[in-house]
């Protein structure tokens, strides 16, 4: 059976330093929002029984709180999905996870398209371009590179 993974860019963050402590702007917040009630809409029990795993960053922990809520969801903070971080470590500890719970990483640029080209195409430049608060839906029997499938792509924008 096939594995699923979701893949969050967070929302749009405002200027500063250091880059840790940037925070979401009213934009961010909104389409953050927006990408939350989307998914709680979908109604698929997939979504409710996620572990919801963020970035250390400020603005990636304010992302995942508010996918959180509406899907009652506990978010955990995982170390090595800041915006430089090798995608190649971020999938061997995708491996060591215990199956049968999908999964959504709530991450930055580039790591967020990079490890979303090794795990589709095989290859880190290959990803998608993330729009703030994008959300890449993988599936896969095994996370390695080029073994999963792009099921689905969705941006703030396409909610219109």
């Amino acid at each position: 059976m096939a594995e699923r993974l979701l893949i969050m860019r967070h929302g749009e963050a405002g200027h500063g330093r250091p880059d840790a402590a940037r925070e979401l702007t009213g934009q961010g917040d909104r389409e953050t929002a927006r990408m939350a009630c989307w998914l709680a809409a979908r109604e698929e029990p997939d979504l409710t029984r996620l572990r919801l795993l963020v970035s250390p960053y400020v603005r990636a922990r304010q992302t995942a709180e508010r996918i959180a809520e509406p899907l009652g969801l506990v978010v955990e903070t995982l170390p090595i999905i800041t915006p430089d971080d090798p995608p190649e470590a971020v999938v061997e500890w995708l491996l060591e996870q215990p199956e049968g719970r999908p999964m959504m990483l709530v991450s930055h640029m580039p790591l967020v398209a990079a490890l979303t080209g090794l795990l589709v195409e095989g290859r880190v430049d290959r990803g998608p371009g993330f729009p703030t608060a994008a959300v890449a839906e993988l599936e896969a029997e095994v996370w390695a590179a080029g073994c999963a499938r792009l099921a689905r792509f969705t941006a703030p924008a396409d909610l219109d």
